[in-house]
């Protein structure tokens, strides 16, 4: 049992002491139509902030050619891949019900996200510290540092996604979420180009000082305008219930949902296609000795097809739903590992990644957005954390998967990574119903 002292300061924390009114819908509607425009202006600041960051700590590009300095171990690629995309998606259904039963979602985005989520991110300029003087211990920090930003990322990820559901009304999130990752990978475009800058410009491991400290203080800004959101907070509805129960009614929301159960399947196959993205870059440099700073042109063009699909898709999403894109997202991914399987030139590579680059912005906007949907509002941190945990059980095997894979022979993983995105562009496109226009609730 927790003790006193600690309860009361998780309730302070998380305000959950601080009475809720009781309103009804159509005033939750007004507020959030009167704040609307207030929270489009510094969610899309924080939106930018945090991907520009971002751009200096790339799973694909940045974070495995740093490792890349420190090991030759394939093991040691294929972890970064499995942290990057397990560690958002797995925690997020161990915290689902706890950010259900508490009634405002800012305070565990903020007040916690700052000592989950932001403050990690200074491990890693302790790891470029030390690359050259240990590079052991600097591999070893990265790796926390890296951990830690993911999986407190993940923790506070349901509160986070469904604080944007409040925001904003399911016929303009894709509207807004488009937008905003448009923008936020712009400057992440900007980014790769500073860090091209800076790996041609300083030697190994200073180089990577100055690239995650700017990652670093990106994450500080993106903090501060995610703070001045104006949160619309309803009356709890929900009744309470302890983690044991909120478990054990899992498998019937599965059972039940035959929809749901048809998307975890479709959207886990698209997780699993992607064993091979962490090792596009190794490849690149081991067939053809690219140099770093062509590392940072791939991080640049994957942000450039990134960017160009947040905006399609966002608007694509709110006029079609979120299933069209994540569709178009999978076809991306077919095209992008047959290609880095095919490539006869290094040059290829850029279309690969810019490929790629498409895939993220189809999973960053309906990745995100199509679980909202699925549920009541009440429910939503439910079924965002189940399919967003599905997609991480997934993901910790995924880049396994492709380390042993890559270990034997990257056209084998590359090929494998098209055959399975293949299998999951299919279920997709004929299993799985577009949840905003099968579902029978409001969103």
């Amino acid at each position: 049992m927790a003790h006193p002292s600690l309860r009361s300061a998780v309730t302070a924390l998380l305000q959950t002491n601080r009475l809720v009114p009781l309103r009804s819908d159509a005033e939750i509607v007004a507020e959030t139509e009167r704040n609307y425009r207030w929270n489009f202006a510094v969610n899309l600041l924080d939106t930018s902030a945090f991907l520009f960051g971002a751009s200096f700590f790339s799973s694909s590009t940045m974070a495995p050619l740093f490792v890349s300095k420190l090991t030759s171990s394939p093991l040691a690629i294929g972890l970064v891949a499995v942290i990057a995309q397990a560690s958002w998606f797995l925690p997020q259904i161990f915290t689902a019900n706890l950010i259900e039963r508490v009634p405002r979602r800012k305070p565990v985005v903020v007040r916690l996200g700052i000592f989950l989520e932001r403050l990690p991110m200074w491990v890693l300029v302790l790891s470029a510290l030390v690359a050259t003087t240990s590079p052991p211990l600097a591999l070893l920090l990265f790796f926390i540092g890296y951990a830690w930003h993911g999986f407190g990322a993940g923790m506070i990820g349901p509160a986070w996604q469904d604080l944007l559901a409040r925001c904003f009304p399911v016929e303009r999130r894709g509207r807004f979420f488009g937008i905003a990752t448009f923008v936020g990978t712009a400057m992440g475009t900007a980014g790769a180009a500073l860090s091209i800058w800076i790996l041609k410009r300083f030697e190994f491991s200073i180089n990577f000082v100055y690239i995650f400290t700017i990652a670093a203080l990106s994450m500080v800004f993106s903090w501060c305008f995610l703070s001045l959101t104006r949160e619309p907070v309803p009356p709890p509805r929900l009744p309470h219930q302890n983690s044991r129960e909120f478990l054990s009614k899992l498998p019937e929301i599965v059972r039940r949902d035959h929809n749901f159960r048809r998307f975890l399947i479709a959207r886990s196959l698209m997780a699993l296609g992607n064993l091979g993205t962490g090792f596009v870059t190794v490849s690149a440099i081991q067939r053809w000795q690219v140099a770093d700073s062509v590392v940072g042109v791939y991080t640049a063009v994957y942000l450039l097809g990134q960017t160009m699909a947040n905006l399609a898709f966002g608007f694509l999403a709110d006029r079609f739903g979120h299933k069209l894109p994540l569709e178009l997202g999978a076809l991306a991914s077919v095209l992008a590992f047959g290609l880095a399987w095919l490539a006869p030139a290094p040059q290829w590579i850029y279309v690969t990644f810019f490929l790629l680059g498409i895939n993220v912005g189809s999973t960053l906007v309906s990745g995100i957005l199509v679980a909202l949907e699925f549920s009541e509002p009440e429910r939503r941190p439910t079924y965002v954390g189940m399919a967003n945990t599905a997609v991480g059980l997934v993901s910790i095997v995924a880049p396994l998967l492709g380390a042993w894979l890559a270990g034997a022979d990257y056209g084998w993983l590359f090929a494998v990574s098209a055959a399975v995105n293949v299998a999951a562009l299919a279920a997709m496109r004929w299993w799985v119903r577009e949840p905003r226009w099968a579902a029978t609730v409001q969103v």
